[in-house]
């Protein structure tokens, strides 16, 4: 099993002093929009708008989608009014901002090893920016995306979450197709990059070169190592230390969480361009199709997931019989319903069991039950469970997709 590495990206692999970028940013962004909006009102509604992205919780609302909700009403102009001259400010004013940052000798070193390797890499920044933006900064950093072949870069148009929520981090490895096999995150902010990571499970790497000792991560996580250091000692850590301690735990509740809210978020992702006879191809005959794989999750999670859950919040240590939910895809026929609709149901019945976990007490997750196959068992393992269904079943869509021919 190969290594996979999320790296953040400013001031983790460019130079990219955040307190002089972002004034720098908003106050040109701005004085460029003068002609449709009052320059401070509108650096009011662009925070106003990041605080609400930073904030999003819901799966089903890229933060594009959330940006805009909240920045055009502040500014009482629609898209349109905005659209053409702030495309212009990416492609003429954007690249200005450029002399705030330069590339890091060491971190472009450790993307090369790193692809010499066989590792798998993403881009994992903070996704606030449109992709133009993120694209521009690589290439300020000479990580072009047209040189280095990096799994995902995550951006505000397709992603759902921002740090420190550790959902952004599963959102990544969800449209990674969840690889297997030691990971790590490698950023320089230790609440958005280091225990964000913790909480999820993942081993991970404060790039933090003034010898500062990286905290006690264990109130964010017992299971994972983590260590601090300049980027240039991020390869030695890795060589010296065992891939089994690199191994990901997804294991306690923020974890778990976190998953079963990327999955609906990364669905949606991996279909939004769908083709029409795409939600229906089947990678070969005894695989599922995309609208197969959306039609499985969506009743699992209705018919077997939520009783399960209400089921042991509302009894003592009831019996959970088991379910064949694999033979519904031909006795429902879901070969012929409708993916988006699938999709949907599938986000809303997600969006009620996060409601439940979210504002479970803690030791509830302790409950315990007896399941017809897996014997005695408690509520936590049961939606570990749910959890790892998910993994599988994202893991399908990502390898179904990428066998497609549009």
């Amino acid at each position: 099993m190969t290594l996979t590495l999320l790296l953040d990206l400013d001031d983790t692999l460019l130079y990219n002093p955040v307190d002089q970028f972002l004034p720098a940013y908003a106050q040109l962004l701005a004085k460029h929009l003068a002609p449709y909006a009052d320059p401070s009102a509108l650096i009011q509604a662009l925070n106003a708008g990041t605080r609400r992205m930073v904030d999003n919780q819901q799966p089903d609302c890229s933060l594009k989608e959330v940006f805009e909700s909240v920045f055009y009403p502040a500014l009482k102009l629609q898209p349109q009014d905005l659209e053409p001259a702030i495309e212009q400010f990416y492609v003429q004013v954007f690249p200005t901002l450029k002399k705030f940052s330069h590339p890091i000798p060491a971190a472009i070193q450790l993307v090369e090893m790193a692809f010499e390797r066989g590792y798998r890499v993403a881009i994992a920044t903070t996704p606030l920016f449109p992709m133009t933006a993120t694209l521009q900064r690589l290439e300020w950093a000479s990580l072009s995306t047209d040189k280095y072949p990096f799994d995902v870069v995550s951006s505000y148009e397709t992603f759902h979450f921002a740090k420190p929520n550790p959902a952004f981090f599963a959102e990544v490895l969800a449209r990674m197709g969840w690889p297997e096999g030691p990971l790590v995150i490698a950023g320089d902010d230790i609440q958005k990059d280091i225990y964000a990571g913790n909480r999820l499970g993942t081993a991970t790497y404060w790039v933090h070169p003034d010898g500062s000792v990286l905290g006690d991560a264990s109130t964010h996580t017992t299971s994972v190592i983590s260590t601090s250091g300049d980027i240039a000692g991020l390869l030695p850590w890795l060589d010296g230390t065992p891939p089994d301690d690199l191994q990901p735990h997804y294991n306690g509740p923020p974890a778990l969480q976190a998953i079963l809210r990327s999955t609906p978020a990364a669905l949606k992702s991996l279909c939004h361009d769908l083709q029409p006879g795409s939600w229906s191809t089947r990678p070969a005959p005894e695989e599922w199709s995309p609208t197969e794989i959306l039609c499985h999750l969506r009743d699992v999670d209705a018919e077997v997931n939520l009783p399960r859950i209400n089921k042991m919040l509302a009894g003592s240590n009831p019996f959970l019989p088991g379910v064949d939910s694999d033979r519904w895809a031909a006795e429902r026929n879901y070969q012929q319903q409708d993916g988006h609709r699938a999709l949907r149901h599938f986000v809303a019945s997600r969006m009620r069991m996060l409601r439940i976990l979210e504002n479970m007490p803690l030791q509830d997750w302790e409950r315990s039950a007896r399941h017809s196959i897996f014997g005695p068992t408690q509520l936590k393992e049961l939606v570990s469970i749910v959890a790892s269904h998910d993994q599988v079943h994202v893991r399908q869509m990502v390898n179904t997709l990428a066998d497609r021919v549009e």
